[in-house]
């Protein structure tokens, strides 16, 4: 999961001004889809579809109490999942799969990691639905684009997720924001919506590490992940051996051969040595070269010789 907000600039991002600029440019794709005859996702919030963009930029706009004209306005936030995050949001209605992760995961940790006790009906925002991005080969490529408002649905609290204070209890700015946090949190909030199995190579935390922490501590964090990876494998490869020998013990149908397996760690079955000979006698008869040993020959009863009976002279 990619998440990111974009820095102010003096273009599309400008967010010192008026929020009709962005909002104009988020229906860009709508006109490419609408000239190829497929349907566009109109802007969205907590509770509502289908808003208009001239809804949008009014109700952004007009919620800039007690700030100054060079205070930032409103924020814009990119939320990207990469294609095995959205195959697990499923190969249908994946839209639909983003609001509601939008609605149920994202917004409520972002008013969580205020640490002001705000809940997601106090975030005003609205979400825009883009279904390709630009220099990527990706096959899916479904996002979520967010303009969120400095301040709170009650227009009284000034709300920056850009700040430098992480939950601080004194001085002029309290409260704070810790975006490593939000990262971890709406992470984790994806994993359990969707139920998808992420691995360790795609987490935040290792992504996160690889970036800031030593060289030492990167390789650590690679051997662990090749470790698992091989462990991963050496399993499957236990289970694929079990299998054969399953399968060809019942296609020769040989009774009273009992082949034992120790528990190994490694790839291939070891037996002991009790079964060595029964498993080399099953072997044989794999291939279709029946050889008994002298311990498993059958033993041939041998018929009892009659006695006549003396009649009397």
């Amino acid at each position: 999961m990619h998440i990111d907000f974009a820095p102010p600039s003096n273009g599309t991002y400008n967010n010192a001004g008026s929020s009709r600029q962005l909002a104009s440019y988020l229906e860009h794709e709508d006109l490419e889809r609408m000239e190829k005859g497929i349907y566009t996702e109109s802007f969205f919030n907590l509770t509502d579809n289908n808003i208009y963009k001239s809804k949008v930029i009014k109700d952004i706009d007009s919620n800039i109490g007690q700030l100054l004209k060079i205070d930032a306005k409103f924020y814009a936030i990119h939320v990207s999942p990469s294609e095995k995050e959205l195959r697990a949001m499923g190969n249908t209605e994946q839209a639909k799969a983003m609001k509601r992760y939008i609605r149920e995961v994202f917004i409520p940790e972002y008013a969580k990691n205020f640490n002001k006790g705000l809940s997601a009906s106090d975030i005003k925002f609205y979400g825009k639905i883009h279904f390709d991005r630009s220099r990527s080969d990706n096959e899916l490529n479904m996002h979520c684009h967010l303009i969120v408002s400095r301040k709170d649905q009650s227009n009284k609290k000034k709300l920056s997720p850009l700040t430098n204070h992480k939950n601080t209890k004194k001085g002029t700015i309290t409260g704070g924001f810790d975006r490593v946090n939000l990262f971890q949190q709406v992470e984790q909030g994806f994993d359990k919506l969707f139920g998808y199995n992420r691995q360790q190579a795609e987490s935040f935390d290792y992504h996160n590490m690889m970036k800031n922490d030593s060289i030492i501590e990167q390789l650590k964090l690679q051997e662990q992940d090749i470790q698992f990876s091989e462990r991963k494998i050496a399993i499957n490869q236990d289970n694929n051996q079990e299998n054969l020998l399953y399968i060809n013990i019942e296609n020769t149908k040989v009774p009273h051969i009992t082949i034992k397996q120790e528990s190994s760690t490694s790839a291939y079955p070891s037996f002991n040595k009790e079964n060595k000979q029964l498993y080399d006698s099953f072997i044989s008869i794999a291939l279709g070269q029946i050889v008994f040993s002298p311990n498993q020959e059958e033993q041939i009863p041998k018929t009892k010789k009659k006695k006549r009976k003396r009649h009397g002279l």
